[in-house]
């Protein structure tokens, strides 16, 4: 950037015209600040894992305020050594977060129970007994479902919830003081009526008629967020919210943010994906494909969610816990190779050259290998929890370039099965998919790879390893957009002109490889199943 479009760009910072978007993944927590022309200026990250405590995964409260301050304090330095400017005013802000989970508070704002993320595959009875009551798939990951668990295990502190939120809600709530919720996030915590755009009045009536007996102080209804759609006011930063983010007091307070949104909603939003007949896959530490569908499904799916995009259109989720997570493991274990050999190669040489590699070199069915990247359990093939594995038979091609694709196809698997039936039963049309994340950091694998999985086209973002960040803060720029008749597809549309890839089409050979290694997978799942019960 040049002197002159440097002092241009110090001044909409100094003057408050960009917005910020922060998103904490499963992984690592980002914030991006955007200019007026929707262009990411700056960034800033923190790095954190979740832990698995009295058998929950969680973050704890702490952690989440060392991340987003940590995190917005490299982008403010970021923004210092770029434009010689301190950040302080922002135009609008949007947080996001992973979806789901489980945070239940009292009316005095203490967290009553250690945040239980997606991750978590402990609500299967409360999963299945809600389906049957609602008609209506409830996945294992889904507020609601942690709450019935919760009642079903007979936990005390359910009787004094005051208010249930997720990770991104809470974050808002604390910035703001407002108890509300994107629809997008929203449709991962209750099923949503579309019609009303708000959470399905007739079916919170059954969960309370369900619960009765319990003789609880509050309605489900009363203890949940607001609901609201893109673009509506939700609130803005106080005080005390400013100094949450920045300590050190430089950032002013009073600017507004937009509904608070799940990483899904983002991953639609950052892809261009909020259209009928669009779809985008996140992909990373989990993996799920989103299809802006035409019309409701015929019938409840299990390996399906039925979620909305942030403007309140039905979106079908094939979801898996598991992606990118192993296979990043063995990329350790490559790297470490170097480092012993005395040559300590980069890790971002040794994921682009051995990805490269493998492209051009392994078999299409990847030799006979198979992996499960199990790292944690898997809900659409059955599993509550997970143990990697890797297997071959005497006279499989055991070479560096097929054990590399058996990681990456087996990250795929589990959403291949998702998918095939929202194709296969619903008949669901896709003109093409949009990626994200970092299985797509080498773009031309990732792509290749996905549409190996899916069979559809798949095209990615110049933008894509902005990700969720990138998206939320977009949402917080429709928020205040000069035109309130402008819809949330016709603004993005505006922002992505010209901006995506050259779709990957589907390889003939590695869509004939990808399903020998999926039937190969599916038959697999009894050596899963084996090393869940024989490794504790």
């Amino acid at each position: 950037m040049n002197s002159e479009n440097t002092n241009i760009t110090s001044k909409l910072i100094s003057d408050g015209e960009c917005v910020l978007g922060i998103e904490l993944g499963s992984t690592r927590i980002k914030a991006v600040l955007v200019g007026p022309d929707n262009a990411p200026l700056a960034s800033g990250g923190f790095g954190w894992e979740n832990s698995l405590i009295d058998g929950y995964w969680t973050y704890s409260i702490d952690e989440v305020w060392e991340g987003i301050q940590s995190c917005y304090a490299e982008l403010k330095k970021d923004v210092k050594e770029q434009y010689g400017v301190t950040l302080g005013k922002i135009k609008s802000m949007g947080v996001s977060a992973m979806m789901h989970g489980y945070m239940p508070f009292n009316e005095s704002g203490e967290l009553l129970a250690a945040f239980r993320t997606w991750r978590n595959n402990t609500t299967g009875e409360a999963s299945k007994q809600l389906t049957e009551l609602f008609n209506f798939s409830i996945p294992q990951r889904w507020s609601i479902a942690h709450l019935y668990q919760a009642i079903l295990n007979g936990e005390s502190h359910v009787s004094d919830i005051a208010f249930q939120t997720t990770l991104a809600g809470y974050v808002h709530w604390k910035l703001t003081g407002e108890k509300v919720m994107g629809i997008g996030e929203a449709s991962g915590m209750f099923p949503i009526d579309l019609e009303t755009q708000d959470f399905d009045s007739a079916l919170i009536q059954k969960f309370d008629e369900a619960v009765a007996d319990q003789s609880f102080a509050w309605n489900l209804k009363d203890i949940l967020p607001k609901v609201l759609n893109a673009g509506e006011k939700a609130g803005e930063v106080t005080k005390e919210g400013a100094k949450l983010l920045d300590p050190e007091g430089d950032l002013q307070a009073g600017f507004p943010m937009c509904p608070p949104e799940g990483d899904a909603g983002t991953g639609m939003v950052a892809t261009n994906s909020v259209a009928v007949r669009t779809g985008n896959v996140s992909a990373g530490t989990s993996v799920f494909a989103m299809i802006v569908v035409e019309q409701k499904l015929s019938k409840p799916h299990g390996e399906l969610d039925l979620v909305t995009t942030p403007d309140g259109k039905l979106v079908a989720m094939a979801h898996s816990n598991n992606c990118s997570s192993d296979s990043d493991a063995w990329m350790g274990i490559f790297k470490e190779v170097t480092e012993v050999l005395g040559f300590d190669a980069k890790m971002s040489t040794v994921f682009d050259t051995i990805l490269e590699h493998s492209l051009a070199s392994a078999d299409a069915d990847a030799g006979g290998l198979l992996s499960f990247g199990y790292v944690s359990g898997e809900h659409i093939t059955g599993f509550e929890e997970g143990r990697p594995v890797f297997v071959r038979s005497s006279d499989s091609k055991f070479n560096l370039a097929n054990l590399v694709r058996s990681n990456l196809y087996s990250a795929l698997c589990a959403l291949r099965t998702g998918l095939n039936v929202l194709v296969k039963e619903e008949g669901v049309q896709v003109d093409e998919i949009r990626g994200h994340g970092g299985f797509f950091k080498a773009a031309e694998v990732g792509k290749r790879m996905m549409s190996a999985a899916t069979g559809f086209p798949v095209s990615t973002l110049e933008t894509a390893g902005e990700g969720g960040a990138w998206g939320i803060a977009l949402l917080a720029a429709y928020a205040v957009r000069e035109s309130q008749e402008q819809t949330l597809p016709q603004f993005l549309d505006v922002v992505f002109e010209a901006s995506m890839s050259e779709a990957t089409a589907p390889d003939p050979a590695d869509l004939e490889g990808f399903e020998a290694y999926f039937e190969r997978y599916h038959k697999g799942l009894a050596i899963e199943r084996a090393a869940v019960e024989s490794i504790s």
